[in-house]
This record gives structure tokens, sequence and C-alpha cells, in this order.
């Protein structure tokens, strides 16, 4: 049953109203987690529900609220799935004592401590976007979101043709979603992240709760993945070198994302085990990689240039690291230790946009797409191949060895195995095993 259906059952439930509101949200933000398609029915499991929960605890989500989310998940399971399991009342338990220690809690972060969780807020921004700014700040939520969740807004602002959202509600929104579909014709993706930034500001900013939204859905494309040939990997791999080539080969021969990359911290390679340890990855989850052995020598050198670099910093008074705010104040002096220092810093220090900190961060994201297509250019690649492209080659490559789904699933990070599935469509290849009825000919054409 989809989670559209699943309102229906709702209307019908005996349950209170706000009960009738929140569960389905909590349903379809649980469909989200999951990367599973609101047309099937919803996987439920003990591992799951408690990653969820985790996940929504990195977000600050509170615990009456994460206790809501499981019951409208055991709530899913009893009346559509008509089963009683997964067990969850061990998670609910847990989650009820510590909603009661937060509501007993005199407070949970004090004046000083939200100030620096908030940070340097442009004053000569409207009142709406500082406050929409701070409260994204203490939930936790990343830079890049909290810069798309505020143009989203923005955007629905236009589109009414007013600052003042107070006076409008769930039936603009809808047009401006169909409006999104339908004349912007954006991606699915995009549509979703639109109605969580002005969910968003409506429910922590307005105060607000709009009813079920039922807009006109942006079509998602099916698209197989771009996979480069082993031939074609190895002749641009020839064209890079050194800090470029180390990066080239964590995204082809570790299958990492480009910004799992980027954030590598020293502390996570592991040369005894030839392991990468990724943190906090795609949906707030850790997972394990290799450390490829060609890639080995590079690294040992690209880490000795760290060290130097570090001590550089050090000797000049300086060497701070960006930590996430919870490590920060559990380990006040880490920031300076060699170890949370980033595999690939910049060459050049800059303002963290939301402390006003000036410290060494990680190469800019768009450092390395111009150098990996100037390296396609030189290699006679004519594809439009991204640092994603290797890790869609890296999962096809895999498969192709024979090496299980699972496996590949686990190494890619994904939560459903659904995802990995795309890349053995990439391998289903029946036209090699045909012949074209062209080829049975004589004639060599072309040839005279």
């Amino acid at each position: 049953m989809s989670v559209e259906r699943f309102q229906v059952v709702l209307k019908l439930a005996n349950i209170e109203d706000k009960d009738k509101v929140w569960f389905g949200r909590w349903l379809r933000r649980y469909a989200v987690f999951l990367r599973q398609p609101e047309t099937e029915l919803l996987q439920i499991s003990q591992s799951g529900v408690k990653q969820f929960c985790r996940t929504l605890l990195a977000r600050a989500v509170p615990a009456w609220q994460r206790l809501q989310a499981v019951r409208a998940i055991e709530f899913y399971r009893n009346e559509v799935l008509a089963t009683a399991e997964p067990d969850l009342l061990e998670i609910r338990q847990i989650l009820s004592r510590t909603a009661d220690g937060e509501r007993h809690a005199v407070s949970v972060v004090s004046p000083a401590e939200e100030a620096e969780l908030i940070g340097v807020v442009n004053t000569n921004e409207p009142r709406w976007i500082q406050k929409m700014r701070a409260e994204l700040r203490l939930m936790h939520y990343a830079l890049s979101t909290e810069t798309a969740y505020i143009g989203w807004v923005e955007r629905f602002m236009r589109f009414v043709g007013s600052q003042e959202l107070e006076q409008f509600g769930a039936p603009e929104l809808k047009d401006f979603l169909t409006d999104l579909a339908v004349k912007g014709e954006v991606a699915a993706s995009t549509q979703n992240q639109a109605l969580s930034g002005v969910m968003f500001f409506y429910q922590r900013i307005l105060g607000r709760e709009l009813e079920f939204i039922d807009a006109v859905k942006a079509k998602r494309p099916q698209h197989l993945p771009l996979v480069m040939s082993r031939q074609e990997v190895q002749r641009m791999l020839r064209q890079l070198e050194g800090r470029d080539l180390l990066l080239a080969l964590l995204l082809y021969g570790a299958g990492m994302r480009h910004k799992e990359v980027l954030r590598l911290r020293v502390k996570d390679v592991h040369f005894d085990t030839m392991q990468i340890m990724i943190r906090d990855g795609k949906g707030e989850k850790d997972r394990i990689t290799m450390l490829p052995k060609t890639a080995g020598e590079l690294m040992q050198r690209q880490l000795r240039a760290v060290r130097k670099l570090h001590e550089k910093d050090l000797e000049a008074g300086d060497g701070h690291v960006y930590l996430p705010y919870a490590l920060a104040k559990k380990y006040p002096n880490a920031d300076r230790e060699l170890g949370w220092q980033f595999v690939f810093p910049s060459r050049q220090k800059s303002r963290d946009p939301r402390s006003g900190a000036i410290r060494r961060h990680h190469i800019h994201e768009n450092n390395f797409p111009p150098i990996m297509k100037r390296a396609l250019v030189a290699a006679g690649i004519n594809q439009p191949a991204t640092p994603h492209t290797l890790r869609h080659s890296f999962a096809t490559h895999l498969l192709e060895d024979g090496y299980d789904i699972r496996t590949v699933q686990e190494l890619l990070g994904h939560a459903d195995v659904k995802t990995t599935m795309i890349y053995t469509h990439v391998l289903n290849k029946p036209g090699l095993a045909v012949r074209s009825p062209v080829d049975a000919m004589s004639q060599g054409w072309g040839n005279s």
C-alpha cells in the first residue's frame, strides 16, 4: 500500500486527530529514509527503525517526536502489513524514558552554547531568513541544506507574490509544487526538497501545521547510470598524477562519493587493514570500504604532505580544523590534532560561513571536476563523465567480476538493495550475444 493510500486508512482509524495528521508525515519521511518508492509497501525491520531514529537524533529531533515516528511505523505495520513483527516495543520504551528526561530537564542548551551553535548571521538579511538560519543550525542541518531550504522559501514567496506567508497555506503550496513539476520540469528529488524547505518554514518559523498536500508529482527519470569501461578508466587515470590521481583512485577503487573523499580525515585511513572508514555518509551512516593497494603509496605520500602542512600551521599558532559541534564540545583540543585533519586540505585558509572562524578546510568540491574533464579529453574519451561516474563504474565492474550484489550494496552504502540493482541493468547486454543482420551480408560497407 502506498503512503498516499495510507492516508485513507488513517482517516478511518480510531486514533487522535493529531496522530492522523502526523502519522502520514512520518511514514512519508520513513519512505524517503528507506529510499523506497511511496507506491510500494514499506520494509520494516528493527535495525532499519533504529537507524531511522539515529538519523532523526542527528537532526536534533526531540525524543517525543522520534517516539511519534515509531508509533506511526508501528501503526503502519499493524494496519497495512497486518503483522506484529518486528517487535518495536523496546524502541518505544527507550524513547519514552528519553522523552520523560527531556521534559524534566531544566535546559538542554545554554544561551552561550546556543549562540555558538548558531554562529554568525547576517543582520542585513530579512528577519525571517535570520530566524530560519538560526533554527536550521540549532538542528544541525548541513550548510548546503540551509542554503537550499532558504532558496526554496524565497522562490515560494515569489510564486505567491508576497513575503507574508501567514496568509497562505496548503493550497498555494500545492500549486507551487505542481508548477515545479509541470512547468519547471524539475526532478522528483528537487520537488521533494522544495516541499521540505517550505514545510520547515511553516512548522518551525511560523509554528503552523499544513494539512496533507497531494500535488502533481515530478516524474522520476529512468536513466541508466553512465559507466566507463575498464580501458577508459585506465586511460583517464594515466592522465592524472599526485593528489588528483589519489582522489580518482578513491572514487573508482573504493566506490566513495565525491564529498566523502573530500571530507575524509587522516584518522579514518587504516593501512594495517587497508580499509577506509567513511563517517557520516549519505543518510548520516558510517561504513567501511577498501583502501586500494594501488593507492597505498600515494596515500602515504599525501599524508606526509598533510603532516608537514599541519606542523607549519601549528608553528604559526593555528592548525584548527572544523569539527561537528558535539565533537568540538566533547574534545575541545581535537581540532588541532593531526588525526582530525582533512586528507585533502585546501591550500588556502577560509572563513567558516557559520562560525566566522578562519580555518583550513578541505579542497572545494568544484576543484576536481574540471581536472577530470581535462583528463578525459586528453585520453580521447568523449563521454560526459563526472566524479560520480567513477563510483558507477566501480559498482558495475565489481558485479562483472562476480561479487554478489549485497557486498556491493554494503561497499556503496545503499540503504536498499533496489538502489544497487540499477547496476544489474547496466550489465544486461543482450545485444552482445545477437548478430546484427547487416553483418550477415557479404558486402564490406564503407570499405570501397
